[in-house]
């Protein structure tokens, strides 16, 4: 689960990017359709979600192992994690952009979910 681990440091980084970037224009009122508009919090999300799913990232990376998460369990709550964490701040992003993209979020939920899923069923609940 090293790339667990890798990857959430990488998306916490791209947080911090992120959130550097936006911050560039937070003053102004009206920047990207106003403060609540749907498109300023769509970015809002797309930063925050960078750091919140890295954080999940290191933290199933750092407890599979205590909990006995055993194969395949692991090696497929891995992958899901990862994808969870990459195709939700593009979804946020791309929601922004357009707004037809909100359909996308199914995605990376359903991804994330599962690998709760599979924290528990493979670890906690076996």
């Amino acid at each position: 689960m090293e790339a667990n681990l890798v990857f959430g440091w990488l998306w916490v980084l791209g947080g911090i990017v992120a959130g550097a970037a936006i911050g560039l224009f937070f003053h102004r009122e009206d920047w990207a359709g106003g403060y609540g508009s749907f498109r300023r919090r769509m970015i809002r999300l797309g930063h925050i979600s960078f750091v919140g799913l890295g954080l999940l990232n290191m933290l199933f990376a750092l407890t599979s192992g205590p909990l006995g998460v055993g194969v395949p369990y692991d090696a497929v709550a891995s992958a899901l994690f990862i994808a969870g964490a990459a195709t939700m701040p593009t979804c946020c992003y791309l929601a922004a952009w357009r707004k037809g993209f909100r359909h996308l979020f199914p995605i990376p939920v359903v991804c994330t979910l599962a690998a709760v899923i599979l924290m528990l069923v493979g670890g906690v609940l076996l």
